[in-house]
């Protein structure tokens, strides 16, 4: 039709909204261009799909195809994972048909499945659901649209809806990518580190405990989510070192030599020599050097390489606190743990000189619910909640200042003992 011919108000309300759905796809196209992970990017693209299609409720279910099931991690309004059978349901229908489907009364509809409604209390009027393809042309999810505010969906709608998936599946692609990379990151670390604890059975469960506690720390200090990792990261693998170290050295449980003692000294150094062979990401660079310091002392006095203050760096300065917390709360075979008392004397007496007193304060904000979980690693089946309700309400700076009190409350005796009920119990096999 010749636009001249068109009425002036119709043609403008026209340009209007085709601008408005080409700045939409142009604001998916530069919002899911920098997202990697998977939850924060259907989010987003729920977001933008409910606005510019004025609809109520957006959902983005991805197949599974080793369970046959599609399933949606995240879905506006609901809170929990959804998951059925990949044929069941509207949904269903498009995932297996590939076709797509605009329907105004979803209780009018045979394939309509009402009981996700049922469970969210949700009540479906219109649906547009479209099938989600990947370059190879292959249906990887389908897109669920509910309740368009203002009348049915229309032929623009889907025009949109697939635009909009066209550029979604690639983005998903992608994150499901980097996601799989990402656990085979985490297995290959955690492998590493269990590799450690099972061929030191005298410390088992260290790394895994310092790393807890590190993580802890971190959080305490609001540090940033990237570092957390690196930090916990370097934690798992911090004595990755003792893999080179002599077992008749590692295992000698009587006081070592000069000698025997400089061997040991050595799996610092031995930790930043493997790790440096390993590729880290960007982010994550930093890995080699945190796990290798957490023997390094802020008065320059620690090794591998005798770092001074600032020259350590802080994920360094948190492993050191943790590592030492462990080693002196850890049960050995031939001893309990040492008194919470001493232990904390020790920490106190080397902050300053070994340890930096801004990680120190933190570790003693750590709460002791936490605390008893972490120590207790293992045996946490073991673990009453009631008592550990109790705990929370407390931190080990607070447990230190009521112990040291003459008179303390009902509740503050209470917690006292009930803290030294978990931390006293004899070593068990």
């Amino acid at each position: 039709m010749n636009k001249d011919k068109l009425d002036p108000q119709n043609y403008v309300r026209t340009l209007e909204e085709e601008n408005r759905r080409l700045h939409s796809l142009l604001q998916v196209t530069q919002s899911l261009s920098s997202i990697l992970d998977l939850e924060t990017l259907l989010f987003r693209i729920m977001d933008v799909v409910g606005e510019n299609l004025q609809a109520d409720r957006c959902t983005v279910f991805l197949l599974d195809e080793e369970r046959n099931e599609l399933w949606s991690k995240v879905a506006m309004g609901v809170r929990k994972e959804i998951r059925f059978p990949a044929n069941k349901g509207i949904a269903g229908f498009v995932a297996t048909t590939g076709e797509v489907l605009n329907i105004p009364d979803a209780y009018q509809d045979y394939r309509f499945n009402p009981e996700i409604d049922k469970k969210t209390g949700y009540h479906t009027k219109s649906i547009l659901t479209m099938p989600m393809r990947n370059k190879r042309n292959e249906i990887i999810g389908v897109f669920q649209v509910l309740n368009k505010k203002e009348g049915a969906f229309t032929k623009a709608d889907e025009e949109l809806l697939q635009a909009i998936s066209n550029i979604a599946a690639a983005s998903i692609e992608n994150a499901q990518l980097y996601e799989e990379q990402r656990k085979s990151f985490i297995s290959f670390i955690e492998t590493l580190s269990t590799t450690l604890d099972a061929r030191d059975y005298i410390t088992s469960g260290h790394s895994r405990r310092v790393t807890l506690y590190a993580v802890q720390v971190a959080r305490l200090m609001r540090l940033p989510a990237k570092e957390v990792n690196l930090i916990r990261y370097a934690a798992l693998l911090h004595d990755i070192g003792k893999l080179g170290v002599p077992e008749i050295v590692l295992f000698k449980n009587k006081k070592l030599t000069d000698d025997e003692y400089e061997i040991i000294k050595r799996h610092a150094s031995l930790s930043m020599s493997i790790l440096n062979k390993i590729h880290f990401q960007k982010d994550l660079r930093g890995i080699p050097l945190v796990a290798a310091s957490h023997h390094e002392k802020i008065d320059g006095s620690g090794y591998p390489q005798g770092l001074k203050g600032d020259q350590i760096p802080l994920g360094g300065k948190i492993l050191a606190v943790c590592d030492v917390f462990d080693a002196l709360t850890s049960r050995r075979q031939y001893r309990d743990r040492m008194d919470i008392e001493k232990v904390m004397k020790i920490l106190d007496n080397e902050t300053g000189r070994a340890f930096e007193p801004f990680v120190v304060y933190h570790f003693k904000n750590i709460k002791l619910n936490i605390l008893i979980e972490i120590l207790e690693f293992g045996h946490n089946q073991e673990l009453d909640k009631q008592d550990l309700a109790l705990l929370q309400k407390y931190t080990l700076h607070d447990l230190l200042g009521i112990r040291a009190k003459s008179k303390k409350t009902e509740e503050e005796q209470r917690m006292e003992n009930t803290f030294l009920r978990y931390y006293s119990r004899r070593y068990r096999d």
